[in-house]
């Protein structure tokens, strides 16, 4: 259900023409990156069911992330398919509980998921006991007696003391109160070019997301990763103007709440 008066602006877009393709968990992180420079995202719905195929949901904090995000994205290429991009009708669970005006919908499967995983615990927490009456089943004991099998020392038992450390003389306690001396390598960032080098990755950031978040800029030819080290990637530009205007856009650019991108030029 989408938003047919513009007059009335919700906080939810509705993008659909995506690549089906790509894996959802790969999708919602493509689209948080691509989306998160026009405000505070709350939440991201996708689903590979397959009536939502192709569809996602972006919920924006506030209104005006919804309305630049509409407005900047359209057309914007997204692995190899352009966005198509409306504004949503209703509100998102989430700023609709924000709002205030959130209604709880029954969940069957959810409720038969829960209620399965309880009587699994149950089940867990009993034994069968033949010789009691109508073979009922039986509290099970075993986990507190292993916690009884802690052998304690007996009342009269020796017990080993350890003796307190010796003081220490005074010149080893003037070289404890000495403040240490730390000496920092400056570091000199390599000069620009072409190839910007990427740190402080999230772990499993891939090829394709770095695609999508770098590849909106002119010149951009190419990410290189390395096997052995998740958290850096490399990523090449026909000229050193595309990468400096990278560089300068994407500069601590965070790809989840606790990574913030830092680039610097690779070395040559």
């Amino acid at each position: 259900m989408l938003h047919q008066n513009n007059a009335d602006y919700i906080n939810t877009i509705y993008i659909n023409n995506l690549n089906e393709k790509i894996k959802i968990k790969d999708l919602k992180r493509a689209l948080q990156a691509v989306f998160a420079q026009f405000g505070n995202i709350v939440d991201i719905f996708a689903s590979k069911n397959l009536k939502m195929r192709g569809q996602a949901f972006v919920a924006f904090k506030e209104k005006k992330g919804a309305i630049d995000a509409l407005r900047s994205m359209q057309g914007f290429p997204f692995f190899d398919k352009p966005l198509k991009i409306q504004l949503a009708k209703t509100d998102s669970d989430c700023i609709a509980k924000i709002k205030g005006t959130y209604i709880k919908r029954e969940k069957t499967t959810t409720t038969y998921r829960i209620n399965k995983k309880e009587a699994s615990i149950k089940e867990k927490s009993f034994v069968h006991n033949p010789d009691s009456p109508n073979n009922a089943l039986q509290p099970s004991h075993q986990a507190t007696n292993k916690s009884s099998n802690i052998n304690l020392p007996a009342p009269n038992q020796h017990l080993v003391s350890i003796p307190p450390p010796l003081p220490l003389s005074s010149t080893s306690q003037k070289n404890l109160n000495r403040p240490l001396m730390y000496v920092f390598p400056v570091q000199v960032e390599p000069p620009s070019n072409n190839i910007l080098f990427l740190t402080n990755l999230p772990p499993d950031t891939n090829e394709m997301l770095l695609s999508t978040l770098f590849g909106r800029f002119s010149g951009f030819r190419e990410i290189r990763t390395v096997s052995s080290r998740e958290e850096i990637a490399f990523v090449e530009f026909d000229d050193v103007a595309s990468a400096e205007c990278a560089k300068n856009a994407l500069q601590g650019y965070k790809l989840s709440p606790t990574h913030s991108i830092n680039i610097s030029f690779a070395k040559k």
